[in-house]
């Protein structure tokens, strides 16, 4: 059952248009995931019209010009631009490196030019700014940067692949702390072709590929990695050992796919499991699943055909930087459990997402706090003999050693096997496909136009 104030709220100034809604609801009640995502999003778009109103007002209130970027406060009174959970700290740095005409999705459509700057103690970060006006548009202090996915986009005949830039609590799961405003990811889309020698500077100077790397993949994966070595962090990407789609990709028969079809709710997308994380995209919202935010995964609907992934999160609510410096008693953290139901994902794959669910023990919530807990350090600063040869950051480290463990356990469970111990449940598991064919019938009336994106 979902919830009326969604719909109340979206159209309550149009009591007419709500009342349309409504009757449109209980008669097409299939439809109502899709109003409810038209409710949610009108919503959002109300709410970003009357900050600005309240910020323009205020501007205008003090003798300064209107601008007509969406800017925002946070706490301590900063101004931002585009990214409005995070300080300017990412204006600090001094300009590295320029890459021009990179195409945006996320927090905006368009190409713009894309700005590394130098890390500095105070700031830096990546920047992009719009090549007509010159102006920022926004930007990640480097500091603040998250995770950093490149993944390659499916179904395109040209390769392609897609960034994506998750700076704190802008995950899509995070619980916010107080008074800090959700964040958007930057992503951006590349082909994998060899970069003009003009698109590219560094120090302003132009710089050839063979100089700097291959493609426009090999330069941003490079450049990102100089950056946030500093912070025990690299770009992650889908790995076969951890998943491969078992479906054959028409348009490249001889590659391996990386991703699975979902949906979630009524939003059609792609989930690739990597060896720090899951991750949804490529539509606004992205959802980041890190293995320490997963609580447990289980299927539901298993059908010939398709089945559902389920991921409990469990996220801890932390006070913002301006309560901690108020007079008021401190806040202390809650863990708050939420639920992601992602639907119709191909039977085809559901070993190889078993394997990989299994192999990282996050079918078992008591393997929770032990996930968590193995976040160590994750935002420290990792210097030279700290940080081992390869690049690898403490997220990545701890990861495989999650892996480790769960492989040991499995090797001490062989060990121990007794057949005759386990008959009975072999006889369950033969019982339980024997029925899903027998479903075939029911799953047969399920349209597979439905999954097409």
């Amino acid at each position: 059952m979902f919830d009326k104030s969604l719909i109340d709220k979206a159209y309550s100034e149009r009591p007419e248009l709500k009342k349309r809604v409504w009757d449109a609801i209980s008669k097409t009640p299939q439809y109502t995931d899709l109003f409810i995502d038209i409710a949610e999003y009108t919503t959002e778009l109300k709410t970003r019209r009357n900050t600005v109103a309240a910020v323009n007002s205020r501007v205008k209130d003090e003798g300064t010009p209107v601008s007509k970027k969406r800017r925002l406060e946070d706490s301590n009174g900063d101004d931002i631009i585009g990214l409005n959970g995070n300080s300017q700290a990412w204006r600090n740095g001094e300009i590295d490196i320029t890459i021009q005409d990179v195409s945006f999705t996320i927090p905006q459509r368009k190409k713009l030019t894309l700005e590394l700057t130098t890390v500095e103690a105070d700031g830096g970060g990546l920047q992009a700014r719009n090549p007509v006006s010159g102006e920022l548009e926004f930007g990640i202090a480097w500091k603040h940067v998250e995770h950093v996915i490149c993944l390659p986009v499916p179904e395109k005949v040209q390769r392609q692949y897609t960034f994506c830039v998750f700076p704190q609590y802008g995950d899509g799961i995070s619980t916010l702390p107080e008074d800090i405003e959700a964040t958007d990811p930057m992503v951006w889309t590349i082909s994998d072709i060899a970069p003009k020698t003009d698109t590219i500077k560094y120090k302003g100077v132009i710089s050839g590929p063979l100089e700097l790397g291959e493609t426009y993949r090999g330069n941003f994966i490079r450049f990102l990695n100089e950056k946030l070595k500093a912070f025990g962090k690299g770009v992650i990407e889908p790995e076969e050992k951890q998943f491969a789609s078992c479906i054959v990709q028409s348009h490249r028969k001889g590659e391996k796919a990386f991703h699975v079809k979902a949906f979630r709710g009524s939003k059609d997308g792609f989930l690739f499991f990597l060896h720090t994380g899951i991750i949804f995209a490529f539509k606004k919202p992205l959802a980041f699943f890190a293995f320490e935010t997963i609580d447990s995964i289980s299927y539901t609907s298993v059908l010939q055909r398709t089945f559902n992934l389920n991921i409990t999160t469990s996220t801890s609510t932390t006070p913002s930087p301006s309560s901690t410096n108020s007079t008021s008693p401190p806040s202390t953290n809650t863990n708050i459990s939420k639920d992601f139901e992602f639907s119709m994902l191909d039977q085809a794959d559901f070993a190889g997402i078993d394997s990989y669910i299994k192999r990282h023990g996050l079918q078992d919530s008591s393997m929770a706090e032990q996930r968590r807990a193995k976040k160590v350090n994750v935002n420290g600063v990792v210097k030279g003999e700290d940080r081992d040869k390869d690049g690898e950051g403490e997220l990545e480290k701890a990861a495989k050693e999650v892996e480790i463990e769960m492989e040991d356990r499995e090797d001490e469970e062989e060990e121990d096997y007794d057949p005759g111990s386990e008959g009975q449940s072999e006889g369950e598991g033969t019982s339980d496909e024997e029925e899903d064919e027998g479903e075939g019938g029911i799953e047969g009336g399920e349209e597979e136009g439905e999954s097409e994106l």
